[in-house]
């Protein structure tokens, strides 16, 4: 079945979890016991609705101060998609962790209360999800029911996001407004009476049309190999194939590939899956490869076809995402993890810090604090194999990882 992952981005209160729990509850995917639980805390609250907030807010400080700290992830079926919510917090402060929770996911749902329209928040929101490259963004103007389901207040909100869509880098998103009480119910799950006047899909009908070429970002295939298969037994004493996972493209058997960063030629022999052979690996799939020449490829090298060759440098630049309570200094060094391969990095330069609010840039900055922003160039100990993020998602981020704890410290996205 297609899994679809999804991200959610809001300012405090605007319903994120609330419209979680809606979907949960509306696709009947909520447990029995999970149900019981929200409706007694709703009426130890005194509500008169059910608090649908309960069923994502897992902390005891997210359900104290009603408020969303850490990503969670969620978990519900339909009869022809899969999906995991990466529910994110909206606080400035937990920028690092709406990075995160945007990172893995193919579509995004950007949420604004009808009552305070597009606001800062909402900017660093669609920053975000455009720095990430994400292709379809839904901008679920929520709590309509507090506005009395009006069609003005909707156009007025809507306007003025398509103003802040003329600011982005990256026009090759699908944009998508849908008017919603999460609360109510209205055009999550089932469409509303209350709005007769809008004639688009409910948030549910449109995730489940997606196409996934319409999700994905297409790029040149990249199989890094994560492990080199020897069994020696009697049947397959000499087996010799490369395990990993196929990102950007496809691979078939008999196309002509290189590895990195030997740049030995081969062709692809076969292609396993488990014990079934087959004539194309797609994208985002799992697969054990064998070539048709004896060469030498390790854990860490990586296959592209021939005339797709990514870039093999020492130097680097790239956005990256500060996540760590230490500061990130010029002549820092850490541990830069890209796919499979670890190299030791150099902070050669910060060009200069990104305003995630649309604001513009910050020259001259000495050091960057946690969930900064900022362009930077890198120095590395040996050459990486990779393309722009641009281009490709997968092969175009690494993570930096600072030696002396072992916390991942920052995010990049390779310029």
């Amino acid at each position: 079945m297609e899994v679809l992952k999804l991200a959610t981005a809001g300012s405090v209160d605007d319903g994120k979890s609330t419209l979680i729990g809606r979907l949960l509850y509306d696709t009947k995917s909520m447990t029995d016991d999970k149900l019981e639980a929200i409706e007694r805390t709703s009426k130890q609250k005194g509500y008169d609705y059910l608090d649908f907030s309960l069923a994502t807010d897992g902390l005891v400080a997210e359900r104290e101060q009603g408020i969303t700290i850490d990503v969670a992830h969620i978990y519900f079926s339909t009869p022809s998609k899969s999906y995991i919510i990466a529910d994110t917090p909206g606080h400035v402060e937990y920028t690092r962790n709406m990075v995160t929770g945007a990172s893995t996911s193919q579509v995004s749902i950007i949420l604004i209360d009808a009552r305070k329209g597009v606001i800062e928040q909402t900017h660093r929101h669609f920053f975000i999800n455009n720095l990430l490259r994400i292709k379809d963004v839904i901008v679920a103007i929520n709590k309509m029911d507090l506005v009395d389901f009006s069609e003005e207040t909707y156009n007025k909100i809507k306007a003025d996001f398509e103003e802040l869509m003329k600011k982005r880098e990256y026009q090759d998103q699908t944009i998508t407004f849908i008017p919603v009480s999460a609360l109510k119910g209205d055009n999550v799950v089932n469409r509303s009476e209350h709005m007769s006047w809008y004639k688009g899909q409910t948030l549910l009908e449109h995730l489940e049309e997606l196409d996934q070429k319409d999700i994905y970002n297409t790029g040149t295939p990249r199989f890094p190999v994560q492990y080199v298969i020897r069994p020696k037994t009697d049947d397959f004493h000499d087996f010799r194939g490369f395990a990993g996972k196929v990102y950007g493209g496809e691979l078939s058997v008999g196309d002509e590939v290189i590895v990195l960063p030997s740049m030995t030629r081969s062709t692809i022999k076969d292609i396993y899956f488990y014990d079934k052979k087959y004539q194309t690996a797609p994208r985002r799939s799992s697969v054990t490869i064998t070539l048709e020449d004896e060469v030498n490829v390790s854990r860490g090298d990586m296959l592209v076809k021939v005339g797709d060759l990514p870039t093999v440098d020492k130097q680097l630049t790239a956005t990256i995402s500060w996540m760590d309570g230490t500061s990130f200094i010029p002549g820092g060094k850490y541990v830069l993890q890209h796919g499979v391969n670890k190299v030791l990095a150099k902070v050669d330069a910060i060009e200069h810090k990104i305003n995630p609010d649309y604001s513009g840039i910050e020259e001259n900055v000495s050091a960057l604090q946690m969930n900064d922003i900022a362009k930077v160039r890198f120095r590395l100990n040996k050459p990486i194999f990779y393309d722009k993020f641009k281009n490709h998602r997968t092969n175009g981020s690494f993570i930096l990882i600072d030696s002396r704890t072992n916390n991942t410290a920052g995010v990049g996205f390779i310029e």
